[in-house]
């Protein structure tokens, strides 16, 4: 189980791969670089993330 705060990436990701790794906090979610953790990260409230999360199990970003 992830914790609140503790940054984490997809268990589908692949070592050494450019992945995103993301995180839980008070006002959402964060995501950045995983090969650049200090750099900038995208913030999202929760009614975003839950919304765009909707949007991925609707298939709405396959590219068709």
């Amino acid at each position: 189980m992830v914790q609140h705060g503790e940054w984490f990436k997809s268990s589908l990701s692949q070592d050494g791969g450019g992945c995103v790794e993301a995180r839980f906090t008070q006002e959402g979610v964060e995501v950045r670089d995983s090969k650049n953790p200090g750099g900038p990260k995208l913030g999202f409230t929760n009614s975003e993330w839950d919304a765009f999360l909707g949007g991925v199990a609707l298939g709405e970003f396959t590219g068709a």
